[in-house]
C-alpha cells in the first residue's frame, strides 16, 4: 500500500491509530562522531505521514503526539518509526511532520527526476543512482565525461520547464498493467508489496518511484547545477542544487564575497587577481624566510661548536624552526662525539624534536626521548627526530641524555 505521505506530499500533520510498539535499538552518531546505539522502539501506525527511508531519499523528521520520531525505516508494507518512548497499541496519534526537511526533499527528488529526464532526452545520459545529500545532491551518469557545455544545455532546458510550470503527477498501476513495462526505472525492491508508484512530469517523464515529490516544477522555483566530475568506474558525478537550497547557496556566497571584498579591499571583479598576488607575495615571502632561516641554523650550528659548554650533551629550543633548520644544525656540527638534543615550536606544548649523536646511543635513547615528550619519532644513522606534544618536559630528557653520557663514562 501506499502511505499518506506518498498519497499527499503536502499533507503536515494527520491522525491515525498506533498498531504495535515493540523494543529496538538505533545506531547513530554522536555529536562527538562516534557510534552511538540508542535504546528505544519501533512503533507501527495504520498509516503514516513519516516517508521512510527509500529510492535515494532519507526519511522524514517528526513527532508523533509531539515525541521525537528519529528514524522512519521500511519494512515490507508498513513503517518502523523508531521512538524513545513507547506507544500503547490501539491508541489514537497525532503524526506531524517536520515540514522545512520535507519540502526540501520534495524539492531535491523531483529536481532529480527533471534532470535525469532531461541529460537522457538531449545526450542520452542514463542515470545509474542519486544521492539527496544534506547539502547537495548528485547524480551520478552512465558517462565517463559530460562536458560544459552539455551541463550548460541541461540546467537552461530544466529551468524552463520549472517556468512552463509543469505538472507533475502520481498514479498507481498493478504489477501486471502492461504500461509498467514502458516506465522508467531500476527495479522494484525484493519486498516491494502492493502497486507500482509512477511520477510523472507532463510531457517530460515518466518513473516509477516511491519518493515525496512536487504537484508542479514551479515548485522548484530553480536549479543550479555545480559542476561534474569523475565518478566510479567511468561514470561522471552531476550535482545540483534545488528550491531553497539554491537560495540558501545564494545568500552564502553572497556573504562570502562581502567578506572578501572587505578583507582584499576590491570589488568582487577584481578578488581572483587580488588573491593571486596574496599567494605570490607570500611565495616570496616564504622563500626569503626559509633562506633566512637557513643562514641561521648554519649561524647557529657554529656558535654551538665553538661554546665553552660543547661537548657531552648539547640542548638548543627555538619557537621558530622546522625539521630542516635542526637538521642543517646537525649537518653543520657532525655531532657524531656529542649528544645533540634540538627542539622547535611552544615551550610547553607540541613542537618537534631531533636526536643527533654516536648511532648507538641515538638508537637506544631516541624511542626514549619520544616516550618522556609523549610523542612518536623515528630514525636511523645517528639520527632519532619526531613530533611531540609535550615540550615542558625538556629538562627530563637533558637529565635523561646527561644520565646516559655519565654512564658510558663510568663503563669506560
Amino acid at each position: 500500500m501506499a502511505f499518506r505521505c506518498q498519497r499527499d506530499s503536502y499533507a503536515r500533520e494527520f491522525t491515525t491509530t498506533v498498531v504495535s510498539c515493540s523494543p529496538a535499538e538505533l545506531q547513530t552518531e554522536g555529536s562527538n562522531g562516534k557510534k552511538e546505539v540508542l535504546s528505544g522502539f519501533h512503533v507501527v501506525l495504520e498509516d503514516t505521514l513519516l516517508f521512510p527511508e527509500g529510492g535515494g531519499q532519507p526519511d522524514d523528521h517528526g513527532t508523533i503526539n509531539d515525541i521525537s520520531v528519529l528514524r522512519v525505516t521500511r519494512r515490507g508494507a508498513q513503517a518502523d518509526h523508531f521512538t524513545q518512548t513507547p506507544l500503547a497499541p490501539g491508541t489514537e496519534v497525532q503524526v506531524r511532520v517536520d515540514w522545512e526537511r520535507r519540502f526540501d526533499h520534495m524539492q531535491q527528488h523531483s529536481g532529480q527526476h527533471l534532470i535525469t529526464a532531461v541529460a537522457d532526452h538531449l545526450f542520452g545520459l542514463k542515470t545509474t543512482s542519486w544521492e539527496l545529500g544534506r547539502v547537495r545532491s548528485v547524480i551520478e551518469l552512465d558517462s565517463p565525461s559530460v562536458t560544459v557545455e552539455q551541463v550548460a544545455a541541461i540546467e537552461q532546458s530544466v529551468n524552463e520547464k520549472i517556468r512552463a510550470r509543469l505538472p507533475v503527477n502520481v498514479r498507481e498501476l498493478s504489477l501486471d498493467d502492461p504500461e509498467v513495462e514502458q516506465v522508467r526505472g531500476r527495479g522494484l525492491p525484493d519486498d516491494h508489496a502492493g502497486p507500482v508508484r509512477v511520477v510523472t512530469i507532463e510531457s517530460v517523464d515518466a518513473n516509477m518511484c516511491c519518493g515525496t515529490h512536487v504537484s508542479n516544477l514551479s515548485d522548484l522555483q530553480v536549479i543550479k547545477i555545480l559542476g561534474v566530475e569523475k565518478g566510479k568506474k567511468n561514470k561522471t558525478n552531476l550535482a545540483f542544487l534545488a528550491g531553497n537550497r539554491v537560495l540558501k547557496w545564494m545568500e552564502r556566497s553572497h556573504g562570502t564575497e562581502k567578506a572578501l571584498t572587505a578583507l582584499l579591499k576590491c570589488g568582487a571583479e577584481e578578488h581572483v587577481e587580488a588573491v593571486k598576488k596574496l599567494q605570490n607575495s607570500a611565495k616570496l615571502l616564504q622563500k626569503n624566510n626559509l633562506n633566512l632561516l637557513r643562514d641561521l641554523a648554519v649561524h647557529v650550528a657554529h656558535s654551538l661548536h665553538n661554546s665553552p659548554d660543547w661537548g657531552g650533551v648539547v640542548t638548543l629550543h627555538r619557537k621558530e624552526g622546522d625539521s630542516e633548520f635542526m637538521n642543517i644544525i646537525a649537518n653543520e656540527i657532525g655531532s657524531e662525539e656529542t649528544l645533540l638534543f634540538l627542539t622547535v615550536g611552544d615551550e610547553k606544548g607540541a613542537g618537534l624534536f631531533l636526536l643527533a649523536g654516536p648511532a648507538e646511543a641515538v638508537e637506544t635513547l631516541g624511542p626514549r626521548v619520544a616516550e618522556v615528550l609523549e610523542g612518536k619519532g623515528a630514525g636511523k644513522k645517528g639520527r632519532f627526530q619526531g613530533k611531540a606534544t609535550r615540550m615542558s618536559r625538556r629538562a627530563e630528557v637533558r637529565a635523561l641524555l646527561q644520565d646516559y653520557i655519565s654512564t658510558q663514562s663510568a663503563e669506560e
